[in-house]
């Protein structure tokens, strides 16, 4: 992979401004989407209680107490 990145950075340092542009403006309008291992409640449950955590700022977060829990569903 990191030849084929090689490849593409001097091909893009050849472009005229034109194609420069034009490139931009088409990686910009990419929808790049991170693909994770990890289960959607999983990020829900995280996500959840971080906002929580914010609403009642009082709280602990128990991510630590909790991090072999973590660890194991979400690693």
């Amino acid at each position: 992979m990191s030849t084929s990145i090689e490849i593409l950075k001097k091909k893009i340092e050849n472009f005229t401004p034109e194609i420069a542009e034009a490139f931009i403006k088409i990686v910009d309008n990419l929808d790049i989407t991170l693909k994770t291992d990890v289960q959607q409640f999983r990020l829900e449950e995280v996500a959840d209680r971080i906002k929580f955590h914010k609403e009642n700022p009082a709280t602990k977060l128990d991510f630590f107490e909790n991090i072999y829990d973590l660890e194991t569903n979400c690693a």
